[in-house]
């Protein structure tokens, strides 16, 4: 009777360490226990800078359209519109001396920029040089994108593209089709690229205390690792449920090798 007890005690604390705590899948979870409302911080998001290999949307208006039709290469040929493949052929690619080709006004150096300074440099050149106020000269200047790469315990793994201007980590993590029960939230590593190297940050999310990060906002070309809980290593399932199935199936596989073995 004892070799049972113990049997079911050891069941019951193998079902226990293999499933996983509700507690490591919540996001933003707040450590205080008050629920009363609080007050809203500001998250300061330091404007990002261009750096090589990024890609740039630029287009110019004017009243009179014609006046800028040479400098507006990205809304002419066969590939022009919001895919990938068109944004790398249209757009401005900057090269590895921080410098963009763009028509009539040559090489523009934009690294270390951000992208109104970058139009405010085009606008003010075109002006100096080729319209005056009255031509209504609007220029407009962005990124190509916000694109970054994820990869582990995500349902989308790969390098995604967003639309959008800003974009914060539990986003980008959604966008990639959340972050599969097996990952591990309590450590989420992202790599940044600077000019001097690369640096790597860990990040809790299932902390509130993830939105003061300095990689909450990510930047364009960052990369998200998400690590694997030990709950899949030891391949007993993710659920109470799935680790009990496991357990009895090599209750059932271990007592018919035994049968076996007997006769």
């Amino acid at each position: 009777m004892n070799k049972y007890n113990l049997l079911l005690l050891s069941i019951i604390g193998l079902m226990f360490t293999s499933c996983i705590p509700t507690n490591e899948l919540i996001y933003l979870q707040n450590n205080n226990q008050k629920k009363e409302n609080q007050s809203v911080e500001q998250i300061v998001n330091k404007p990002y800078r261009i750096q090589t290999n990024d890609i740039l949307s630029i287009s110019i208006k004017a009243i009179d359209p014609k006046l800028v039709e040479i400098f507006n290469v990205t809304a002419t040929g066969s590939t022009s519109g919001s895919s990938e493949q068109a944004i790398y052929f249209n757009g401005y690619v900057v090269d590895d001396h921080g410098n963009i080709r763009f028509p009539i006004l040559g090489e523009i150096n934009v690294l270390g920029k951000t992208t109104e300074e970058i139009r405010e440099e085009v606008e003010g050149r075109l002006l100096d040089q080729y319209f005056k106020e009255e031509a209504g000269i609007f220029v407009s200047v962005k990124l190509s994108g916000f694109r970054y790469t994820i990869n582990g315990e995500v349902g989308s793994t790969g390098t995604k593209v967003i639309f959008q201007d800003k974009v914060n980590i539990l986003e980008a993590i959604a966008n990639a089709g959340d972050i599969e029960v097996t990952g591990n939230r309590k450590d989420v590593i992202v790599m940044r690229r600077f000019p001097q190297g690369n640096e790597t940050y860990h990040i809790d999310l299932t902390s509130s205390e993830a939105i003061h990060s300095p990689v909450y906002y990510l930047q364009p070309n960052d990369y998200i690792y998400v690590k694997p809980l030990k709950q899949k290593t030891w391949g007993t399932g993710r659920t109470g449920v799935e680790s009990i199935s496991t357990i009895i199936t090599l209750l059932s596989l271990a007592t018919t090798t035994y049968l076996l073995l007997k006769r």
